[in-house]
């Protein structure tokens, strides 16, 4: 009998130690964006989405910057990654624009989303009005997110110099743009 508790018990320990907590692959936080943290080094990408592809967009007469994209097997573009340091493999990631809708926060935010599910459930810590768009700045979980200004109601939909306001934003503006910024 004391050896079938002690098996038990030893089969338990085994198994509790076997049970390693998984990272959600399409959970947004503010340090997490599916398998990526804001320690992972461009240099560990590779193993990191081993099941998928990841094209790096290189320097070019246009282009003076290494972005990588995250492509699923299916073809579909997961995520846009900009480097801290470019062309440095020991870099950390410092963007990631959200390019897939299964990406979402605990809240539910995704970057098919609305002002609504904005406003609703996040505090906006401001808002910035550009020449096409108002970026919205959520600091709980290091997330600026771009609405198109034809959207926008009022002056400042014509004017980048008068300050938008969340109640120029209509409930329904769909987000353009998802970023997650870790600099």
């Amino acid at each position: 009998m004391k050896k079938l508790i002690t098996l038990f018990t030893l089969a338990l320990v085994i198994i509790s130690c076997n049970k390693e907590e998984k990272k959600d692959p399409f959970l947004i936080s503010k340090n997490q964006v599916g398998l990526l943290t804001k320690d992972i080094q461009v240099r560990d990408l590779d193993s990191i989405y081993a099941n998928d592809s990841l094209v790096t967009q290189g320097q070019n007469q246009f282009r003076s910057s290494n972005q990588i994209s995250v492509f699923d097997k299916k073809g579909n573009e997961l995520l846009l990654l900009t480097p801290v340091q470019q062309f440095d493999s020991t870099s950390t990631i410092g963007t990631i624009q959200v390019k897939d809708k299964r990406f979402k926060t605990e809240k539910g935010l995704t970057a098919k989303s609305t002002f609504k599910d904005i406003s609703t459930n996040y505090k906006i810590s401001r808002i910035e009005n550009t020449l096409s768009n108002v970026i919205i700045f959520l600091d709980e979980i290091n997330a600026y997110i771009a609405i198109d200004k034809k959207h926008i109601s009022g002056d400042a939909k014509y004017n980048t110099d008068i300050p938008v306001e969340p109640n120029q934003i209509p409930d329904d503006a769909e987000i353009k743009r998802f970023w997650i910024g870790w600099e």
